[in-house]
């Protein structure tokens, strides 16, 4: 007999400390071609995972969706399952919301997972934050140091360049220009910068190429972040840029950079390099460097935001990962891949909802 159980209040979702934060309406680009910030869209995304094959006492722990000021309102999400200990718990360093589900006997050990989230294009916010905010998207992490070759190449990048945005847009560019999209790299990539630049080896995925992006900018002194999420239906740019129904393999990373008076600045070098390698354009066509202008400064929410962990360690678990956007479990037969949906199991799905 399935329990269903609801939890996390509304309120709790939005009350993240450092969590990711946009608010306000005020354009770096002319979003000409993007659909009205304004106007809403309503997504209820469904995870289902089955963990029945295994034995032994099994771990899993699901990225929560978080309300990020104007632009993303997460509601309080339910689930059916046949475990008794399931709760939702904080990390907290990073404020990320994380479903966390356990089973001691064997048996069936199954979860349905569904929230619903509304989204609405997003501009930079315009709104000042907290010094403490600020200061945490200013240090290093494992997977992403800010000394050594990140600074060195860093410095390089902005030169002589005195303006933060100036310093933002310098090194934008040259992730656009320098990076490229593997699509033999397994799921979005390890965003592991020093490895990255020590190779001299470019290539890589979302969590790779935004990743970059953001220990350059703070190597070069600028508050910066990466957001990881999914994509939730299909885009009115491009149709690498989106997908609805099935999205287990949708996650995608994104980035801000915080400028003084546009408040945290919405960026994706990540997906003009997926345009160009997906939709088989040449970087200097004009759609590309179109998209390009807008992916300073403009996200397209086709797409929702879960958190911004860097180096994260799950709640009751000993091992860290790089960024959590995928599914995670762990049994007795150790850490279940999570880029491997069909045998680990999970599927994800959305579906839009329409008045």
């Amino acid at each position: 007999m399935l329990n269903r159980r609801r939890f996390l209040s509304q309120a709790a979702t939005a009350s993240v400390a450092a969590a990711f934060v946009s608010r306000g309406a005020s354009p770096v680009f002319a979003a000409d071609k993007v659909a009205d910030t304004g106007a809403w869209r309503t997504f209820e995304v469904t995870t289902k995972v089955d963990l029945t094959d295994t034995t032994g006492p099994a771990k899993l722990w699901l990225p929560v969706a978080q309300s990020a000021g104007e632009y993303q309102k997460a509601s309080a999400p339910h689930w059916m399952s046949d475990s008794k200990q399931i709760a939702i718990k904080k990390d907290s360093t990073s404020g990320a919301d994380i479903l966390s589900v356990e089973w001691q006997a064997d048996g069936k050990r199954s979860i349905e997972f569904t929230q619903t989230v509304q989204t609405r294009n997003r501009t930079a916010d315009g709104v000042a934050v907290s010094q403490a905010e600020l200061d945490s998207a200013l240090v290093a992490t494992p997977s992403a140091p800010i000394d050594g070759i990140v600074k060195d190449t860093a410095m390089k990048i902005v030169g002589a360049r005195e303006k933060d945005e100036d310093k933002a847009r310098a090194i934008y560019d040259w992730v656009v220009e320098n990076t490229f999209r593997d699509a033999n790299v397994a799921g979005c990539g390890v965003g592991n910068v020093k490895d990255m630049l020590e190779s001299g080896y470019f290539g890589g995925k979302c969590a790779d190429i935004n990743s970059l992006y953001t220990a350059l900018a703070r190597a070069a002194s600028l508050p910066a972040r990466d957001v990881f999420g999914v994509r939730v239906a299909t885009s009115e740019q491009f149709k690498a840029l989106g997908r609805a129904g099935d999205i287990t393999g949708a996650q995608h990373c994104r980035a801000e950079v915080y400028l003084e008076g546009q408040g945290w600045v919405p960026v994706d070098p990540a997906d003009v390099r997926k345009v160009v390698l997906e939709e088989k354009l040449p970087l200097d066509n004009d759609a590309v460097q179109a998209f390009r202008q807008k992916a300073f400064g403009n996200w397209e929410m086709n797409w929702i935001g879960y958190n911004t962990a860097r180096d994260i360690t799950l709640p009751g678990n000993e091992i860290r990962q790089n960024f959590f956007m995928y599914p995670a479990a762990f049994t007795s037969r150790g850490e279940v891949d999570c880029l491997s949906p069909k045998t680990f199991a999970y599927s994800i799905s959305s579906r839009e909802i329409t008045v």
